[in-house]
């Protein structure tokens, strides 16, 4: 099997670990660190994001005693790999890896890539907030009143972004631009504002203004929920993650749609 450089991997693979990188500065007790041929983000604070990307399949059995070592050193139980696969579906492809000694298999994201069209519409209703209130909202999944989204926070490629309804932020997103490529994350909304057009209206809004900043293709990682919502926007699959978890916990994935 031959071995592959992250940046070339998969679409967006850089962007996901520079935007991850970002997010640690900010994190208390938050790192990136290297293993064989995977890089792996800690965070202690945010357990969603105790992700590591592999980037060489040959490297896997020397990645895991490595990683497991690194987040144990971290006091964290659980935590996912990410195994790149050209496959682009959900469904009708053998996994890459059979089985992984010590983890579980979890979720498969599909890894999607658009050309930005430049006729997107911005939505009145988006408006910037804090990381600190989306993660809220990803994890309570509860409407929060617009009045406690915070400030944006003070990273220059990051852009944080809920949509208003009636007083209430019901759907998040955020975005991280490495150069021309923009990475779109964590799209999601309330379960009782679902099917009403607000999570396209919120990803369509940031993606039009990445296109101002300079970005000309976007990148995602898609659960079976978004791939409709994502294509109406021009997003292709271009491959797919399998996700592997430590200690065989499922539902680690940092992802909503």
């Amino acid at each position: 099997m031959t071995s592959t450089s992250v940046a070339s991997v998969l679409p967006g693979q850089a962007t996901v670990l520079a935007c991850w990188a970002a997010l640690a500065e900010r994190s208390p007790g938050a790192r990136m660190v290297a293993a064989p041929g995977a890089t792996a983000a800690v965070f202690p604070a945010v357990s969603y994001l105790n992700n590591a990307v592999l980037t060489d399949l040959d490297a896997l059995g020397a990645a895991l005693p490595a990683l497991t070592a690194r987040y144990a050193e971290a006091g964290i139980a659980s935590w996912a790999v990410w195994v790149p696969a050209r496959s682009p579906a959900f469904d009708g492809f053998t996994d890459r890896c059979a089985a992984v000694a010590g983890l579980t298999r979890d979720i498969t994201t599909l890894v999607m890539r658009a050309d930005i069209a430049p006729d997107l519409e911005s939505d009145l209703r988006v408006v910037r907030a804090s990381y600190a209130a989306v993660e809220r909202l990803a994890l309570t999944e509860q409407p929060l009143p617009a009045t406690e989204l915070g400030e944006p926070d003070d990273i220059d490629e990051l852009a944080v972004w809920a949509l208003v309804e009636d007083g209430l932020a019901v759907a998040s997103a955020y975005t991280y631009q490495r150069g021309d490529d923009c990475g779109v994350y964590t799209v999601g909304t309330i379960p009782a504002y679902r099917r009403r057009g607000f999570g396209r209206a919120l990803a369509a809004h940031a993606l039009a203004d990445a296109r101002t900043r300079g970005a000309r293709t976007a990148t995602l990682q898609s659960t079976p929920m978004g791939e409709s919502l994502y294509r109406s926007l021009g997003f292709r699959a271009a491959g797919r993650y399998e996700e592997w978890v430590f200690p065989g916990v499922s539902g680690n994935s940092s992802h909503r749609q």
